[in-house]
């Protein structure tokens, strides 16, 4: 049974559990011998003592453990450990696809095909090494908090031989291909299949075939011909539209047939979004839809009875046969002379599309080629930008004015003077009345009170960054770095200040310097993420091409418990993309804290009069919130601690030991020396205690 805290393998800590399936629990654990987290998937203890289940789970982590690829969540290691069934993954933290897809309601057209080219990357190298999904679902594509995108979850997959596998697992019905709820064979192009429903999803925010039961959905797949996504979304080019049918014919022969044709033409749609590029065959009698036999629908509804009265993992394990049954035929069982012809075709076409691709890239890095589009000069009306009122911001603490004034989108500037008659950073004026309507940008300078003791503020511009922090934090400030691009000011020049230089404010208080970024380039601007919760930040970051950074803690006055209070760079600075932004979690307003410090002394005769001195014990000292502050193994007492920050107002110290006796002699009935074994007794002792309350 695993249990937080033990080793698994001589080197994985098991810390927290994550995740739970049909047929497996997921852990977070650290490897010691690597020093990194990983994810650890082990076999539920119910099913540890099939050898059926056993068995797959083997092979399936055994399949999985063979692919190492940058758009796959990868296995490190496979072992067993006294009836513990396990495999070691890479520990990848985001969020899913679906999640995402909930959060964004859709995704742009290019997020998605991006999405959808790092995806096909990863099924490619699986199916480079023989291996099938079976099971390709927003639900297991993973955005990491780099932006990375991996496929996981290979827990139906399977190695395919040179012929295809038979497979009578009805998968995630909205994803399933034809041929999978037919319970027919599936092969790769039944992960190209789920894979245009998953990127029908991504760009229309819902799936193409919905209904009220399992079977329903799956006769749709079936019978049904595709909706087109522009119907939803009338503005997703040609080209993605034809990608997506291309993806989801019917028959298996008239999909892709490879994942790298799926990329070259996902390539092509970034390019050329609006060129009809994709070629999909005409159907012809035999690739055309029909109508489901009887013996189909008895097989997928009791491929569906089955699914339904097991748990998602082990439903997608089960397999059942059709005894005496005569298999069906499949779509295109017979030699078709015209597919050869049309397949000849279409890799003579291909290979002039790829080549004309590749000239056309050279071409643009030489400079040979420039290609039309929109610029600066294209007339066009612009989008007019809505104006914001002004609010009163008087007698307001700086701080407070500041960031109203932020989340309106304008920029702020302070300027200090003393004044005995407003307190110490209390606003004074702002250079806009109340009721004014200004731009979105608009530049708002406070005027706020240094209070009587000022400290003249150095002047910070026209040197570099470390320069001018070091300056002003000598002169005892603070300072807050923003950033903006320019074309005049070199890379990591101050700009401006604010609070301008010669000009007092109190001693402690903030001064903001921009620093150039150099020219705009490919710089991306920086996104409002205070007063977000961190899954929507990351889906915000992902989206602007940038990443996650640290997520650390602090207490907040201004901002709920649960939203970002803090982020590294400001927001509308300019930074380099993949940029990794630092965001802190508010606890909310400051928490109370406790201390505990003294001496542990071992179990009393009270506790247990047969405690003695030099037992081995486990001493374990654990918050009421569930934070362990100690946990070791002693034979001496007492044990000296001294903890402080600690978050709530009691905890329990917990003794874990075993009682032995020796060997006695004794008489029998008979009244014959007879010598009577020694014992051993477990015992766990609990002691409350309280902690004390820190100024």
């Amino acid at each position: 049974m695993i249990k937080i805290g033990m080793m698994i393998g001589d080197r994985y800590e098991i810390l927290e559990k994550i995740g739970t399936g049909g047929m497996s629990d997921v852990y977070k654990a650290k490897c010691h011998k690597l020093n990194r987290f990983v994810a650890i998937k082990v076999l539920k203890q119910e099913f540890s003592e099939n050898a059926n289940f056993v068995s797959k789970f083997r092979t399936e982590a055994q399949a999985a453990a063979g692919l190492m690829h940058p758009n796959i969540v990868n296995v490190y290691d496979v072992g067993e450990e006294n009836g513990i069934y396990y495999f070691v993954m890479e520990m990848v933290e985001g969020i899913t696809l679906k999640k995402y897809i909930e959060k964004k309601a859709r995704l742009s057209v290019k997020e998605a095909i991006s999405i959808a080219i790092q995806v096909s990357m990863g099924i490619e190298a699986a199916h480079n090494n023989h291996i099938i999904h079976r099971d390709i679902k927003p639900q297991n594509i993973m955005i990491s908090k780099e932006g990375k995108v991996k496929v996981t979850d290979f827990g139906i997959a399977k190695a395919a031989t040179s012929n295809t596998i038979t497979s009578n697992v009805m998968g995630s019905v909205h994803y399933t291909s034809p041929e999978q709820a037919r319970g027919g064979y599936s092969d790769e192009k039944s992960d190209i299949y789920s894979l245009g429903i998953t990127m029908f999803e991504m760009l229309t925010g819902r799936v193409p075939f919905n209904g009220e039961t399992t079977v329903a959905i799956a006769i749709k797949h079936i019978q049904e011909e595709l909706p087109s996504p522009r119907e939803y979304v009338p503005e997703i080019p040609v080209s993605v539209e034809q990608i997506v049918f291309k993806c989801c014919q019917k028959s298996p022969d008239r999909r892709y047939q490879s994942m790298a044709e799926l990329i070259d033409d996902l390539k092509q749609s970034l390019l050329n979004p609006d060129e009809d590029f994709v070629k999909v065959m005409e159907p012809d009698r035999k690739a055309s839809t029909r109508m489901i036999t009887e013996r189909e629908m008895e097989r997928i509804k009791r491929a569906s009875a089955a699914k339904d009265n097991m748990e998602e993992s082990m439903r997608l394990n089960r397999r059942y046969t059709d005894g005496g049954e005569e298999e069906e035929e499949d779509y295109d069982e017979d030699y078709d002379p015209r597919m050869e012809k049309i397949t000849t075709v279409l890799a003579i076409v291909a290979a002039l599309i790829i080549g004309c691709i590749v000239i056309v890239l050279v071409g643009r890095a030489l400079g040979l080629f420039h290609l039309s589009g929109k610029n600066g000069d294209e007339t066009g009306q612009e989008e007019q930008t809505q104006q914001v009122e002004m609010i009163d911001v008087t007698s307001m603490a700086v701080k407070t004015a500041q960031e109203r004034l932020e989340k309106m989108g304008l920029r702020v500037e302070l300027k200090y003077v003393e004044n005995a008659a407003y307190p110490q950073n209390q606003v004074i004026s702002a250079s806009v009345e109340e009721g004014i309507m200004v731009d979105p940008g608009t530049v708002i300078t406070l005027t706020v009170s240094a209070g009587t003791e000022g400290v003249s503020v150095p002047k910070a511009t026209g040197i570099t960054y470390e320069e001018a922090k070091n300056t002003l934090e000598k002169a005892g400030f603070v300072v807050n770095r923003s950033e903006s691009s320019s074309s005049t000011v070199e890379n990591n020049i101050v700009i401006s200040q604010s609070p301008e230089s010669g000009t007092k404010a109190p001693k402690g208080s903030a001064v903001t310097i921009v620093v150039s970024t150099g020219a705009e380039d490919s710089k991306i601007r920086v996104p409002e993420l205070m007063g977000r919760e961190e899954d929507e930040v990351l889906a915000m970051l992902i989206e602007a091409g940038l990443g996650l950074g640290t997520v650390g803690q602090m207490n907040s006055e201004d901002y709920p418990e649960g939203q970002v209070c803090y982020q590294s760079y400001s927001v509308g600075s300019f930074v380099d993309p993949g940029t990794a932004i630092d965001i802190k979690i508010s606890m909310g307003g400051k928490a109370e804290t406790y201390s505990y410090s003294g001496n542990i002394t071992g179990p009393t005769a009270a506790e247990d009069p047969e405690y003695r001195d030099g037992t081995k014990v486990k001493v374990t000292i654990e918050t009421a919130d569930g934070t362990r502050l100690l946990d070791t193994e002693t034979a001496s007492f007492p044990v000296a601690v001294n903890y402080t920050g600690i978050k709530s107002a009691t905890g329990k110290i917990t003794f874990r030991y075993t009682n032995t006796t020796e060997p006695t002699q004794g008489v029998d009935e008979a009244g014959n020396p007879v010598e009577k074994p020694g014992t051993s007794t477990e015992k766990t002792i609990e002691r409350t205690i309280e902690f004390t309350k820190e100024s």
